[in-house]
């Protein structure tokens, strides 16, 4: 690496040029005690540009210098003919010695050097050099993270939205990608929680030939969604039920049918009927619990009297 040190002005910074970011990283605070109680130890990387400077690696330390009101900082100058994928190699480099990259930081670094780099097993073995994923499938997928809307990438920051999901949301229309974002920041879903809701929102999008935009701006799920009466717990069961409800009518009015007729039986803690799945077949099944002969010819008799039952016919029918 080729470099001068010398004090840079801030002034002839260009801090609008961010070609070279890879953190992810905002908040300066602490960042800004230890500059100002101990100085700079790790000096920032800038290249030589016609108006001014670039920075290559340091945006944090050279913002932070400017919130504690610096004039100017100690930097190592490239020289402006320094190549662009030295200076790519070199940002990623400076990141991932500081700490493991995040999917984000990842996936702005992969996109970087794919550029420069038409065979993809090349690409891999300098991606695996600098610590970065040297799986293909993965690197695919990572690559796309940058193309997705701002929402989904805050989701995959802040561990609420999986990558396979994220990826997902990808696919879809980006109003229709961050507001599924917004759903899953708010309610902090579980991945199968996550992609339960998104089937069956597509799923009724399909059923009623209507935008997937268009069954979540629904007004009884933004009611659910932003009752404040409701805990996180609460709002997440009543969604599921609306959307499995708008999903599936013809079996919720049987599973609210099959509820009515199940308690007029009065059957007990010890004795359970359980209808087929998704009431698709006509079996049926009857459990009893009992611990003694005695609790056994109370089971018989609950039976005897509900066979005799004119609610047990209508479930049947």
């Amino acid at each position: 690496m080729r470099f001068k040190q010398k004090t840079v002005k801030l002034s002839r910074i260009d801090f609008g040029d961010e070609s070279f970011r890879i953190t992810t990283q905002k908040n300066i605070d602490n960042l800004m005690d230890s500059i100002n109680n101990v100085g700079l130890l790790n000096l920032p990387l800038l290249i030589e540009k016609d108006s001014g400077y670039t920075v290559v690696c340091g945006f944090r330390r050279i913002e932070a210098c400017r919130r504690l009101g610096w004039a100017g900082v100690e930097a190592r100058i490239l020289y402006s003919d320094t190549q662009r994928l030295e200076c790519i190699k070199y940002a990623i480099t400076d990141n991932s010695l500081q700490r493991p990259l995040n999917l984000i930081e990842q996936s702005r670094s992969i996109n970087m050097l794919s550029g420069f780099f038409k065979d993809f097993n090349i690409l891999t073995k300098e991606l695996s050099a600098m610590g970065l994923p040297d799986n293909q499938s993965i690197i695919k997928k990572i690559k796309e993270i940058c193309h997705l809307p701002k929402s989904v990438q805050r989701g995959i920051l802040s561990n609420t939205i999986s990558l396979v999901i994220a990826l997902e949301l990808g696919r879809l229309k980006q109003e229709a990608g961050e507001s599924f974002a917004k759903l899953f920041e708010i309610l902090k879903l579980s991945l199968n929680k996550q992609r339960e809701i998104l089937t069956l929102v597509k799923e009724i999008s399909l059923r009623e030939d209507i935008s997937t935009l268009k069954v979540l701006e629904n007004n009884v799920l933004q009611e659910i969604l932003t009752n404040e009466d409701l805990d996180r717990n609460q709002r997440i069961r009543k969604i599921r039920i609306y959307l499995k409800q708008r999903r599936f009518p013809v079996i919720t009015t049987a599973e609210k049918e099959f509820e009515k007729q199940l308690k007029k039986l009065k059957l007990g803690n010890q004795t359970k009927l359980i209808p087929p799945d998704n009431f698709e077949g006509t079996t049926y099944i009857l459990k009893f619990s009992f611990t003694n002969l005695i609790e056994l010819k109370d089971r018989k008799a609950t039976f005897d009297a509900l066979i005799q039952n004119p609610c047990l016919e209508k479930i049947l029918k």
